[in-house]
């Protein structure tokens, strides 16, 4: 079980990844050492997986952003359809997340584009031309308040 010193360094990377161990050892008020280890221990134990950056979308021009809520036929000789089909939607480049979930769809993909008209396209003539997606619906992402 994770220890709360763990969480609460974990609290920190997760809302200043760039956060030294220095100002880390100050808030939490245990010594630097001590941060620095757990922080390697919890990357060795995969409890901490990696660092990402998290971009201001509009500024690179991907202003707008959405859920895709798919529906899939499966064919009753693949089992691994749903996965392959998650695989496929992950190597688009405006995917930014997908994920197998489960109720009334089968995979959620969270996407960014420029605009209206390249997400049009992208629904219309990049999802719809995969084979196995018998429905999506889409969400416009009005703001963002955490991610």
């Amino acid at each position: 079980m994770i220890e709360k010193k763990d969480l609460d360094i974990l609290g920190l990377l997760e809302e200043r990844g760039k956060i030294s161990t220095k100002q880390i050892s100050r808030r939490l008020r245990i010594p630097q050492t001590t941060v620095h280890n757990r922080i390697k221990k919890m990357e060795k134990e995969d409890i901490i997986k990696g660092y990402k950056v998290v971009v201001n979308k509009k500024a690179i021009g991907k202003g707008v952003g959405a859920y895709i809520y798919i529906t899939v036929n499966y064919p009753p000789e693949d089992v691994n359809f749903q996965e392959n089909m998650a695989k496929k939607l992950s190597l688009f480049p405006e995917v930014e997340e997908v994920a197998i979930i489960t109720g009334e769809t089968d995979i959620l993909v969270k996407f960014y584009v420029a605009d209206t008209d390249e997400l049009n396209d992208f629904v219309t003539k990049k999802l719809r031309s995969i084979k196995g997606i018998d429905k999506t619906r889409t969400s416009i992402i009005m703001k963002q308040m955490k991610g």
